[in-house]
């Protein structure tokens, strides 16, 4: 069963939103108490959060999918639903969150980071709250907002300093076992490792992590073996260290061809041309591979690397390579401080913004917006009054003025909103802001005393 998972596809619902209460308070000697619907409470967010100590997604694994809480529906006597809480879902340093088209939404890296996957749905108000002077006892209330419903991708990239990187059996847990207090898995035979391994180092004052980069051979970058799963671990990496075997027995191959081949998969993975690098050359406690180090130690210098002769079976060479590790490290942290205070960049709305957008899609007008839409799915379409509200908000708006100048006529066809979006004929038969509102709770006599005009009195 796997124990170690860095990639799963997560199916996040927000709650509901509760809906709003519509009640006329009824008491002895109060005949006119008025309304006193109450408004439904929140619906919960599904939050992912960084907790230090999380190091897989496995829990995500086993249960994709995350529903967070419905609120509470509005009762009379000004009484509120209550919110629904949050579901928080604890996830390591270093994931990333994107769409299932790719597109990043948050890079959470740090104990405390947090991005809200889906967000629950507002609660309706109640008559209550949507009595005014115009309207004083509404015989309606809103609905509940439907949670947004996401499917999202949590790919985990490990946040380390260092990476150790090479073929299968080169000694790279073996490395990280010698400088740290880590104790991987080591044996014998290929893809001994089947996860990264995360160690601290400590050389004099500066402490640094280093990550054992498994399953990395020819072919890496396309899927072969291991590398194209953990590939994405070296990303944060900031330096890169090639642990090359100089005592393998496997025919056909030394350190420089192993470098060479290594070297072709980082640049096929991309991103990657940047970071600084040094070899190390592994298992000198053996006669034949120290003299092979010897050999190819002019040759690697030649190309420009650093060069360190290490055993990690006996520790020669590593406080040397530690150190040299530490200074990199030390480089490319002090390049990543900011040179300047980080400023928090506002964008305001142009001035003449509506919120709203009309088009004409064939034969019919859409309406998108986030105000136009959130008040359709809030409108209990059963109820005449409701829609009546619904049409002063929208006139209040603009949209039929937008409608009008987009070339609609009575009896066009409009949507308000996307792929499930509210369609009608419309009519302009109810302008915002009319007064004569004396009708029975739960009606709108506009909507058929307006609709005369444009049918001859007959109304659909």
């Amino acid at each position: 069963m796997a124990t170690f998972v860095d990639r799963v596809t997560l199916h996040a619902q927000g709650g509901d939103g509760g809906n709003g209460c519509a009640s006329v308070l009824r008491e002895k000697f109060k005949p006119l108490g008025g309304p006193d619907g109450g408004n439904g409470g929140r619906g919960g967010n599904v939050i992912a959060l960084v907790d230090a100590g999380v190091t897989t997604l496995l829990e995500f694994h086993h249960g994709p999918h995350k529903k967070a809480g419905n609120g509470k529906p509005g009762q009379g006597n000004h009484r509120h639903g209550a919110e629904a809480s949050d579901i928080v879902l604890r996830v390591p340093s270093g994931t990333v969150l994107t769409t299932p088209g790719g597109e990043v939404l948050a890079d959470l890296v740090g104990a405390g980071a947090s991005y809200v996957i889906a967000r629950g749905g507002r609660g309706g108000l109640g008559n209550a709250a949507l009595s005014s002077p115009r309207r004083k006892a509404p015989g309606f209330a809103l609905l509940g907002e439907p949670g947004e419903a996401r499917d999202v991708v949590l790919e985990l990239k490990t946040v380390a300093d260092v990476a150790l990187v090479g073929f299968p059996s080169a000694g790279k847990s073996s490395v990280v076992a010698a400088m740290s207090a880590a104790r991987p898995k080591i044996a014998d035979y290929p893809f001994t490792t089947l996860v990264p391994n995360l160690g601290v180092v400590t050389a004099g004052e500066v402490v640094y992590t280093v990550a054992d980069v498994p399953g990395l051979i020819p072919g890496a970058s396309q899927g072969k073996g291991l590398g194209l799963e953990f590939l994405r671990h070296v990303e944060r990496c900031s330096v890169l260290v090639q642990v090359l075997d100089c005592a393998t027995i496997d025919p056909g191959r030394d350190p420089i061809d192993d470098l060479d081949a290594i070297e072709n998969e980082l640049a096929l993975y991309g991103g990657l041309v940047d970071r600084p690098r040094l070899v190390a050359l592994n298992k000198i406690d053996v006669p034949d591979a120290r003299v092979l180090a010897e050999m190819v130690r002019p040759i690697l210098e030649e190309r420009g690397f650093r060069v360190f002769e290490i055993s990690a079976a006996t520790h020669e060479g590593l406080r040397q390579l530690s150190f040299a590790m530490a200074d990199l490290v030390m480089a490319a942290r002090k390049a990543a401080e900011p040179d300047e205070q980080a400023r928090v960049v506002v964008t305001p709305k142009a001035v003449d913004d509506s919120g709203f957008t009309v088009t004409l899609e064939e034969d019919a007008f859409r309406v998108r917006g986030e105000r136009p839409e959130r008040w359709v799915r809030q409108t209990d379409f059963s109820n005449d009054e409701a829609v009546g509200y619904l049409a002063d908000r929208l006139a209040r708006l603009g949209v039929e003025e937008e409608l009008i100048k987009a070339g609609a006529t009575p009896g066009s066809t409009v949507m308000i909103g996307g792929d499930d979006a509210v369609v009608f004929d419309w009519f302009p038969t109810i302008r915002a802001g009319d007064v004569d509102m004396a009708s029975p709770r739960g009606t709108d006599i506009r909507l058929d005393a307006r609709l005369d005009e444009f049918t001859g009195g007959d109304a659909r």
